[in-house]
């Protein structure tokens, strides 16, 4: 019987926490499933899709903090590099799961558009993988990794059963307060908007620039099955995400307005 194969990375960097906690439970609670961790080499947060074209990538094999019997691999590149890299060229056989994660802050609405973690699992999916993304919704209680780890690992006999569809990606966020957590909601992704995004300042030489800040705003009106409101309710989110950004719906409207344009 084949033995069941994981490729987990991140954006936060191979040293940081999310990635090696997962890792941990993952090891301690399917021992039997084979894992490959190939992750930046430090953070590479709200990247998006990027892929680097115009330098080197460079690896170097690594001992994980928290548990030395684990190996791993760091990527001088982004999220989606790690794993492109990872499945054309360095692993020998392909995986049969890509998890990304566990990030340090939520990956919530729109924000997935940015994300170099659910660019990742994205990539995965590209690749023709199922995959996952796992994110923290606040900071501050560090034993709630572990806690996401867990929601996650009990996951992983599903997933590699098929019993979700192959071109479909699982965002997961878990609120950082789990002991206050009500429950598990399947949700849809709800829309994040930021108010004075930009802050001007001056630099010594009297020249402006820009640091991107903003302030979240919440929308009272949001979907009640949207994952904002489900993580800001108490809940764990998960939501089924697939990189088809077609809108059938709209391309009879568009095909009669090009009609009209007579171009040919």
């Amino acid at each position: 019987m084949k033995q069941p194969h994981i490729l987990i990375t991140n954006d936060d960097g191979i040293h940081a926490e999310g990635i090696q906690t997962l890792c941990q439970v993952i090891a301690e609670e399917h021992p039997d499933i084979r894992l490959s961790i190939i992750a930046p080499d430090r953070e590479r947060s709200a990247i998006g899709h990027a892929i680097t074209m115009h330098k080197p990538l460079r690896v170097e094999e690594i001992n994980l903090a928290v548990n030395n019997k684990l190996q791993g691999y760091s990527v001088n590149g982004t999220p989606s590099d790690c794993v492109k890299l990872a499945v054309e060229a360095i692993l020998d056989t392909k995986p049969d799961l890509v998890i990304s994660g566990i990030n340090r802050g939520s990956n919530l609405g729109t924000d997935v558009l940015y994300s170099g973690t659910v660019s990742a699992a994205v990539e995965g999916l590209i690749l023709g993988i199922p995959s996952v993304a796992v994110s923290l919704t606040g900071t501050g209680e560090n034993r709630a990794f572990r806690y996401a780890g867990q929601v996650v690992s009990k996951m992983i006999p599903r997933l590699l059963a098929g019993s979700i569809e192959a071109d479909t990606l699982v965002n997961v966020n878990v609120p950082v307060k789990v002991d206050q957590l009500k429950g598990i909601k399947v949700t849809c992704l709800g829309t994040r908007r930021y108010q004075n995004a930009f802050e001007k300042r001056t630099d010594p030489r009297g020249m402006h620039y820009y640091w991107m800040a903003g302030e979240l705003v919440v929308d009272d009106l949001e979907d009640e099955h949207c994952d904002t409101r489900a993580v800001r309710e108490g809940y764990i989110s998960v939501t089924p995400i697939h990189f088809q950004l077609t809108n059938k719906a709209a391309m009879p409207a568009l095909e009669k307005v090009i009609q009209e344009l007579q171009l040919f």
